[in-house]
Order: structure tokens, then sequence, then C-alpha cells
């Protein structure tokens, strides 16, 4: 890459900082003409960009750092949004459940879950000071070592975070003032102010015990990347594919039922072996100059990178085309430029002083409050890339072996954690700093006993069929047997380029083939060829596809998304008509077209209105409501709600809605409407209203639920209450999350294996001030199985746990996308189908004339 012609360029995109804080480099200002600031939120503008209001570059110098993040007490590795959780105390509302929240039914399993009890903990008040400097110290790693110099008054027992110290004694001053000389010889001020007493049972002593815990992690020679810490000492090589893995674990310490523990969890860092500018250049040689800016925002804005002189992680947020490394920016009361900063403070030095800088915003607030100390700038050279690219989630061979060393059965997970507990048993150093604080963990992983729900049966049309939970696969017992509702194909299209003309007559005469025994009439599709062109096929769907016409089926050439964004686009929103794309590449084996052919089938039957199987619901007037959030990067992370609500009792017929917000706008803001819409099309389906209303909430994050319980759950009420007057029915909102660590398993045969599909988990690992629950509901072949947590933050029904759980797991087997049973709800999964449609390929609400039909399947 020619460093003038980067001197020439100009752009700028989008995005959010997720680095972990870590060793602090300096907080630079520079002129203000270095850098754009983020933009003001406003409506996006394009891919990823956004109009910056008139004025902007005039206003105050701007803050920009390079790589520093500042935080306060519980901020570190990303945790302090668990504990923002923490103090969400739903259950003391909940009379039915204050005096159990545990379920009956279903037979008794002996499980092991990733949690290790804490044994003993500090009896005595922990104090917590404040720490300043002045003049400030930049480093972290020299304030701790200045601070530290002072042990006769502190005490051997001590902890310190970079801004908050922690003490087992009290000090004899509420403020004491310490003078001391850093290694250049100047007088430094220190002053430590008490700002908090805490006795062993405050939540915050949790807070400090994770603290600790990752302390230990250091002394293991452990890396703090992200919010996790991974062992670079011990790293798998995939040299084929320029990657590495690092090996690390996920660790929380939480009050659970009747102890505190620490849930403990195998965690891989995927590394990419070239640097950010080895990246770019390539890009430059693929592409040539002219696009090279466009492309270059486009693959970097959004990734992750990650900086080895300091092991944090940064997301790219723009790229600063005007800047390089022989820029300067103010440090303390000098001006220093990047090339000589990194070469003072790392030792590092740049051997391209043409490359353009990197930018990641910083969104956290600086000490006590203050604001964001700035975006910072990163040099190209010194990020190397993290995760993996589309394309090499595409590439099966890259995968397979990615997956050969982070795909770990039960029984090479369980023993990785065996081994890392034993590891911290061992080390003195880490046993002193445990004894030091009278912190001592178990040594053994937990044991527990769960449920397994019985099997549910399934009904289609007027047979009704058990299948082997364990395969969690229905598709052979439901072959040759007709469908609740086939919907007859008379009026439908065909859409093929010439050279996929005999796959598309083959594909034809197959979907003739199956149809037959599921009970759906199929004519003869039109049939229409298309040039190997976007342009010509948008043409030849408008003009060609009518009000008239069903369902289009539309063969792609190749798996490219702007031709597939081009059908979804025109399909769904100018002539609303449900589509279904296939890549010709999928059709081209004989041996399994019959088998691809019958879900093409079944899945063109559901877009239609058609009708699969159901299971038995036993409760009447029951309206499930699935609603999930996908953020739109190609729009400034633009917010897509989902809602998906049944229509019927057999939850077989699907209400959907999909609206998008602004940044920063709640999400249930535009779902209140999308509510009251379901509502009438149940009333309309139905003749009255449903009597019971549950709101299966997903895609919530940590930290958020909080704003769930205390703005979403009373925005619903009142959506409802609008209907009719005098309108109350019973409702209950559950918060399901995937994201989580718990992990279970159990012995078969002698092997730990994992658990059947139906296990329930509501002791032990649940929290004492909710009402919550994990389900295993689906089976895997590989690796572990990973448990979904159900959390039910409001229920004015009153529904029995036994009845709730039930409900849940009869819920995951009525997604039509996979003749099985999936990880969510069924209208959590429809939810997330049709953000995710909206959020990668329309970027539109999709037209009102397909709100109940499945059309994004």
């Amino acid at each position: 890459m020619s460093g003038r012609a980067r001197a020439r360029s100009r752009g700028r995109a989008r995005g959010q900082e997720t680095g972990a804080p870590g060793v602090q480099p300096p907080l630079p200002q520079t002129e203000a003409q270095a850098v754009r600031p983020p933009p003001p939120e406003r409506e996006p503008q394009g891919r990823g960009r956004q109009k910056t209001a008139p004025g902007v570059m005039a206003e105050a110098v701007l803050q920009i750092s390079a790589g520093f993040q500042q935080v306060k007490f519980g901020e570190r590795g990303g945790r302090k949004r668990d504990f923002h959780d923490s103090g969400v105390n739903t259950r003391q509302l909940m009379e039915h459940v204050k005096a159990s929240k545990t379920g009956l039914s279903g037979s008794p399993i002996e499980l092991r879950a990733n949690y290790v009890r804490l044994l003993s903990r500090p009896q005595w008040a922990l104090f917590q000071y404040h720490v300043d400097f002045k003049p400030p110290m930049e480093s972290r790693r020299v304030r701790t070592a200045l601070l530290y110099n002072h042990e006769d008054l502190l005490g051997p027992t001590k902890d310190y975070d970079g801004t908050i110290l922690f003490l087992p004694h009290r000090l004899q001053d509420t403020e004491t003032v310490l003078w001391t000389e850093n290694k250049h010889g100047e007088k430094v001020q220190i002053t430590i102010m008490l700002t908090n007493e805490l006795p062993p049972s405050s939540p915050v002593c949790l807070q400090f015990y994770n603290i600790i815990f990752r302390r230990i992690l250091k002394i293991l020679n452990m890396q703090q990347i992200g919010r996790n810490y991974y062992n670079p000492d011990d790293p798998l090589n995939i040299p084929q594919h320029r990657l590495t893995i690092w090996p690390g674990f996920v660790t929380n310490i939480l009050q659970y039922e009747s102890s505190i523990m620490l849930c403990l969890d195998v965690s891989h860092k995927v590394l990419r072996s070239e640097t950010v500018l080895d990246f770019m250049c390539s890009l430059r040689q693929q592409c040539g100059d002219q696009r090279f800016v466009e492309v270059c925002t486009k693959e970097l804005v959004g990734v992750v990178v990650l900086t080895k002189y300091n092991n944090k992680t940064y997301r790219v947020d723009d790229i600063a085309w005007d800047h390089t490394p022989t820029n300067t920016f103010k440090r303390g009361d000098t001006d220093i430029s990047f090339k000589d900063y990194y070469m003072t403070q790392y030792n590092l030095k740049i051997t391209d002083e043409n490359q353009v800088l990197l930018v990641s915003h910083i969104k956290r607030m600086g000490p006590t409050g203050a604001p964001p100390p700035g975006p910072a700038l990163l040099i190209p050279e010194f990020c190397y890339l993290t995760g993996l690219t589309e394309n090499m989630r595409n590439d099966f061979t890259i995968m397979r072996d990615l997956a050969t060393h982070t795909r770990l059965s039960p029984e090479q997970r369980e023993n990785r954690l065996d081994r890392f507990v034993s590891k911290i048993n061992r080390n003195a150093s880490a046993q002193d700093a445990l004894d030091r604080w009278g912190l001592n963990f178990e040594n053994k992983m937990l044991n527990l006993t769960g449920r397994v729900l019985p099997a549910e049966r399934i009904i289609q049309g007027a047979r009704a069929y058990e299948y082997n939970p364990w395969v969690a696969d229905w598709s052979k017992e439901m072959r040759g047997l007709p469908l609740i509702n086939g919907i007859p194909l008379g009026n439908w299209l065909m859409f093929f380029t010439r050279r996929n003309a005999d796959i598309a007559h083959s594909l034809m005469q197959t979907l003739n083939k199956v149809s037959g025994p599921m009970g759906i009439k199929m004519q003869r599709p039109g049939m229409i060829e298309y040039d190997d062109r976007q342009e010509a096929l948008l043409r030849a769907l408008q003009q060609n596809v009518g009000q008239q016409v069903q369902i289009v089926v539309v063969i792609l050439p190749t798996n490219r998304k702007d031709k597939y964004d081009c059908v979804k686009k025109y399909l769904c929103v100018d002539c609303p008509t449900p589509s279904q794309c296939v890549v010709a590449r999928t059709l081209t084996r004989p041996q399994a077209l019959m088998t691809i052919a019958t879900k093409i089938a079944l899945q063109m039957n559901c877009k239609v209105g058609g009708e699969l199987w159901s299971i038995e619901i036993p409760l009447k007037h029951l309206m499930i409501v699935g609603i999930d959030c996908y953020h739109d990067t190609a729009a400034g992370k633009r917010s897509i709600g989902a809602l998906v609500a049944n229509l019927n009792q057999g939850m077989s017929r699907w209400f959907s809605k999909c609206v998008l917000q602004s940044r920063g706008q709640e999400i249930i803001d535009g779902l209140k409407v999308a509510l009251q819409a379901a509502l009438k099309t149940y009333l309309r389906y139905n003749k009255c209203l449903p009597s019971r209303i549950i709101v299966y909430r997903d895609g919530v994050g940590d930290g958020m639920l909080l704003s769930v319980v205390n703005y979403e759950v009373p925005q619903i009420m009142q959506s409802i209450k609008a209907m009719e007057k005098d309108y109350a029915p019973k409702l209950t909102v559950v918060v399901v999350k995937k994201r989580i660590a718990s992990r279970f398993f159990t012995l078969l045969d002698a092997r730990l294996s994992n658990p059947p599909p139906g296990t329930v988990i509501d002791t032990e690992v649940t929290r004492p001030e909710w009402y919550d629950f994990f389900i295993v509901s689906q089976a895997v072949r590989m690796g572990c199985v990973s448990p979904t947590h159900y959390n039910v933050v409001y229920d004015s029904s009153g529904l029995k746990p036994d009845h709730l759980q039930r409900l849940t797991y009869k819920l995951c087997h009525m997604y039509y996308n996979w003749q099985g049973i999936v990880r969510v709800p069924a209208p959590c999964q429809y939810a997330h189908k049709l953000a995710f449609l909206v959020g990668q390929s329309i970027h539109k609400e999709p037209n009102v004339n397909l709100d109940d039909l499945l059309y994004y399947l």
C-alpha cells in the first residue's frame, strides 16, 4: 500500500468501542482538526455513515487517546453489567413462588455443573478508598508501584485496581495524604479518601471477590482480552489458515440459591496471524486505489482488533484517513508524535510512517463520572485481527479444523475445568493471595439434581406420533404423512438462469413428487428465465410477479448477498409476495435432492399460510408473544425489533411485525404498536381477545434486566389496556437468555454426557432473588449442549412453575424451519429470523400484507 495513496484517501464510518481495561497508555489531546468526533444521534445516512452537524469541527478541542481506557470499580473485564442485574429482585412481587419456584413433574436426573462453591469468605468489613495522584499518573502500573511503596501504612493485604483501593482495615484518617517521588525525581501527592465501608453481606463484596479471582488468573500468567482471560503460553496453532487459538476461561462469582459459587467455563480466542496493515495492503492489491477507501471501510469498521503490547481489544469504529504516526498529540504539557510515543512507552518501532490510523470510540465514562476520554487512535501495524471473516465461516475446511480444537465433549470440558481448579490449588502464590483475603474454594465441580420432562407427542393432521428425544428430529416419523394444512399452489413462479435450466426443471419435478404425500396440491409453476445480472433479475421480478402470484421460487447461481437482498427487498416491501431463494449448488447432488426438495416444500407451505404440525397446549385463549431485536450495521446500528404472536390454539399460525428504531430509542416504543396489531389480528381470527398473554423477551443483554422490568413491562401493560375498556388479561413476561456460561453434564453408561432434551434445572444454580430456571431443550451430536436461561420478571397469571416450564419446552417444538426441538421457544426463533432478515437484507419495514405469513423462514 503506497503511503501517498493513503494520504490522499478520505472516508469515515460508524461503530462502538468494546475494548477491555488493562495497562493504560496516556490520554493525549490533539488539535481540533485531528479527527472528527462521534456524530450526533440523528437519522442514519447510508451504510454505517452519519451526516455530521454543521460546525462540529469548529467546536472545542477533542480528546484522543492512543488506546487509553479509564474505568470505575466493577467495570473491569466488562463484568459491571452482570452486577447491575444482581440488584433486580423480581421474585418478591410474586406471591405464588415466594415459598418455592421448583417444579415437580418429570423424572429426576443426577447432574454435574461447571460451578465451584466458595467454602469460606472474609467475615470482616471491607474498606473502600478512592486514590488520586497529583500530577496525574498515566500508567496504572506506575500508580500501583507508587502506592504500594507505602506498605508500612497500607499493610500487606490490599487490592488496587488503578482507581479504587480495598483494605481489610480502616486507616486512621478519613483522608490520608502521602508524598513520594517518581523515577524522574518529581514529587507526587497521593490522596487516599475513604468512600465506603462494606459489610461482608454487601453485594459489592461479590464484585471484589471477582477482582481477587482475576488477580489469581494473572498470577497464573493468563492475559485479559476483552472480558475473559487467556493463556498465550499454550497457543493452538493452525498454520495452514494463519490462525492461532488462545485457550482461556470465563469466570464469574455470584450469589446463587444456597451459596456463593464460581461459574467457570472454557473459552477460546481466535487470533489471526496478520496485522491490520497486512490486511489493508492485500486489500489494496485486490481492489485497486479507486475502490480502496470504500472497500476498506466496509471490511474493517466493526472488526475487533487486538493490540498485543497491552493485550486489549478494540472495535474499529472509523478510519482516520488524514492521520499518520507522525501526527502529534498532547502528552502532559508537551506534544509528542505517535511514532515517538510507541517507541518510548512500548519500545515499538513503527516501520510504515504513512499508514493511516484506526479510530475506536470510548463510550465508558471517565473516573468519578467524568466524560469519556475520547476516541482511541490505533496503529494498524500493531493491531492484530481477531475472529473470523464471513468467508472464513463459510469455508468448511477452516471451520472443521477450528472445531477439532474448540468443540469439546462433556468429558474434555470437565477435564479441562478440573485441571484448572487443581492448578489454582497447587499454585502457592495463588493460594497465598486467596488466603490473605480469607477466600477458599471447593476443589470439585458441583453435583445437583435436575428433572427430565416427558417427551411431547407431535400432532400432524389426523395422526399423532412420538419421536426419539435423543435425536430430537422427527423428519423420518413425519415422512409420508399429510400436514395439518397443505395450501394448494396453483399460481406460482420459478426464476432461473439459462445455465441452471436443468436444475430448475429437476427441482420442479421433485417438488411435485414430494408434495403429494404431504397433502400439498402443486400445479406446474410459471418457468421464467433471467440473465445472470442483478438488474436483470429485478426486472424479471417486476415484469412477472403480480398480486395473484402465491409464491416465487428463485434459483440463484451463486450465494452473492446482493442478489439475495434484491429479491427480498422487492418481494417483501414493494410487491408483497412470499419468496423462496435456493442456491443452485445446493441442488446439484441427485442423492440429496429428495431431502432438499422436501424441506423446500415445507418452507413454501409455511410461507403461503400452511400449517405443518402441532402439539397439545392445554391452556385456552392463550397468546404467546416472542420479541427479539437486531442491530442493523448497514444503517448506523439502528435497532430492529421483531414481534411474533400466535393466532390459533395449536400455535401453528403466527402474526409477525417488525419495527425500525432510531439509535438509542427503546425497542419497546415501536413494539407497543406491534403488540396492539397482534391483539387485533387475534381478535379477528378468534372472535375474542386472549385471556392470558405470555411474552418471551429475547435479546436482553447483561445489564439490561432493570430496563426490561422498569420500562418494558409497564409499556406492555399499557398497550394491552388500551385495547378495550376493562380488558385485563393475565400477563407473564419471561426474559430469555442464551449467552450464558452455565453447562450441565450427566453420567450415562459410565461416561460423562450431555443431559437429554427436556432437562430442567431450577435449584442450586438459580438466583434466590429471581423466578428463574434452565432448560436443555435440544440434542447435539457433537460438543456440549448449551442450556437456555429463563427469568420470569413479571407474572400475574399465577401459573405453577411446572406448568410454565412444560409450556416453554412445548413451544421449543413449534419452529417450522426444523423438524426437531430448538433452543428457544418458537416465537423467539421466528422473531430472530424476522429481525435478522430485515437487518441484513431489507433495511425497511416489510409490507403489512405479509404480517400473518411466515414469509421470513
